[in-house]
């Protein structure tokens, strides 16, 4: 990054800093926490909290690394860190892993909004020509679309005013969560499990995914007006985050229990006005986001740009490529629906290597002669330790996806779960009364129709597993169904009684014809 630029941008304050840090940090790690507690048991909180120490010494490394003096000042990016220690295969490794984790995290936000969107609609019913699209999937396009002005913002001064929006949305979802228990009649009284030590690895990628922030902290330092208060900056960033997370995990986890969903808004009682306001502040709260996460991307590509072009050509260039990466990635979001598992696979995948392992990594190798004997040793731990996690979160979660992805989903999108033989016998009764009441000659005439009733019973049974925040539509469900079961029983009533005033007819005809 060139130095002119970079003094250009220099115009972050101290409280800026830790707006856009904070920002960058707080967000969807917040809605999964209280799920991660529940799997992974309460004493899974000091691996959480243990992350987050890790994290925050990492980003004060990638500083010390921008401020070696013995090589070329105009090293200012993530990417030019790892050219700095490794050459240009560093380079190149560090930028793929940055596009990947860009990439898994605005998927993992578009999915966030499409699940939740779906409940703040509720009722509402849209579909687009020409395009077979459920309602969720049509709500989800055109919030996208209002959040694509966002990438057209130049500098992190600007998109400063989102992060404070997405640190608002936050703050929302934590009081409406916290004013369940007090005011909401929702007890705080399930029992949180000490330690379920079979579901860390996987619940290890989500705690990692709340400190994926790194390859924004070089951008972040350079845009400091003062850069020397940047350790200032991290340590209460991370320190706020980190109280925010294990809170919301405790809370969460306390009201729900065995019930709470991977994201916590999905697991609140749908009538209350603090679920709308949760639900909302979830929906907007991507729309806070995209354009800081797509940061790194654009100042990478407005460099790259030939210097003759003028500042308003590079503006649209910069918005036009990142509206059509938002929009690819829109495409890729509703096609895996499986929030859990691509944030668990982001953060063992992407993030603990952009945030522990290779921060260590390039401060060994650039600031060689000057580390310690005790800070190589923590330093050596910490790749260890992100090594460990990285391979074991992986497999657990993309063996999780894969499960996932060959589930059928029903006709709300949600993934169905196989119907018990309990569950089957008593839609075969609830057929059988049906059929006793018909009498047998009506196969004739509908002999399809038992068949679909027995089918959206099945449906109605597999509903009633599902989350309270399906409720409404659960009622709704089951009422539409009652009904159509009392109009076929009416009908078949009514040809009942047509088949036995034919068969009277029949009879008499027959005995007509024996006295002739």
């Amino acid at each position: 990054m060139e130095n002119t630029t970079t003094t250009a941008a220099a115009n972050s304050s101290f409280v800026h800093s830790v707006i856009n840090m904070v920002g960058i940090l707080i967000g969807l790690g917040q809605l999964s926490t209280p799920y991660a507690f529940e799997n992974g048991g309460w004493s899974s909180a000091f691996l959480l909290i243990g992350l987050g120490i890790m994290c925050a010494y990492t980003a004060h490394i990638i500083v010390k690394c921008l401020d070696d003096e013995e090589e070329d000042s105009n090293s200012k990016s993530y990417p030019d860190i790892g050219e700095k220690a490794f050459g240009t295969k560093g380079r190149l490794i560090v930028s793929t892993f940055i596009y990947l984790e860009i990439f898994f995290t605005l998927i993992s936000y578009t999915i966030s909004l499409s699940d939740n969107i779906r409940l703040v609609f509720a009722g509402v019913h849209l579909q687009l020509p020409g395009l077979h699209l459920s309602t969720a999937q049509v709500l989800t396009v055109i919030a996208i679309l209002i959040a694509l002005p966002s990438l057209w913002l130049k500098d992190l001064s600007s998109i400063s005013f989102l992060s404070f929006g997405g640190i608002l949305m936050s703050l929302l979802i934590f009081t409406s969560v916290a004013s369940l228990a007090g005011f909401s009649g929702v007890e705080a009284n399930q029992s949180i499990p000490a330690l379920q030590l079979h579901n860390i690895p996987s619940i290890s990628g989500l705690y990692i995914y709340s400190y994926g922030g790194h390859i924004v902290f070089p951008n972040l330092y350079t845009a400091m007006k003062d850069p020397s208060k940047f350790t200032k900056v991290s340590i209460t960033s991370f320190t706020l985050v980190t109280l925010f997370n294990t809170a919301m995990g405790f809370m969460g986890a306390k009201l729900f229990g065995p019930r709470v969903n991977s994201q916590i808004t999905l697991s609140m009682p749908p009538h209350l006005v603090v679920t709308k306001i949760a639900l909302w502040a979830t929906v907007l709260t991507p729309m806070t986001k995209y354009a800081l996460s797509f940061a790194p991307v654009a100042i990478q590509l407005e460099h790259s740009l030939p210097t003759y072009l003028s500042s308003r050509m590079r503006m649209v260039i910069r918005g036009s490529v990142g509206s059509i990466l938002l929009l690819l990635i829109l495409v890729l979001a509703l096609s895996v629906p499986y929030f859990e598992h691509v944030l668990s696979l982001t953060g063992s995948l992407v993030i603990v290597a952009l945030s522990a392992i290779f921060p260590c990594l390039f401060y060994l190798k650039i600031c060689w002669p000057k580390v310690t004997k005790p800070l190589m040793v923590l330093n050596g731990v910490i790749i260890l330790i992100g090594a460990l996690f990285g391979v074991v979160g992986t497999i657990s979660s993309s063996k999780s996806l894969e499960v996932s992805k060959g589930q059928e989903l029903d006709s709300y999108g949600k993934k169905m779960q196989p119907v018990s033989e309990s569950e089957e016998r008593s839609c075969k009764a609830t057929t059988n009364k049906l059929l006793d009441v018909v009498g047998p000659n009506i196969g004739v005439v509908a002999k399809d129709l038992p068949s679909s009733i027995l089918m959206e019973l099945k449906l109605a049974k597999v509903n009633l597993s599902r989350t309270t925040s399906d409720l409404a539509g659960i009622r709704s469900s089951i009422e539409v169904l009652n009904s159509k079961i009392e109009k076929e029983k009416s009908m078949f009533e009514k040809t009942r009684q047509k088949l036995a005033a034919s068969n009277a007819e029949v009879a008499s005809l027959e005995e007509v014809r024996k006295r002739e």
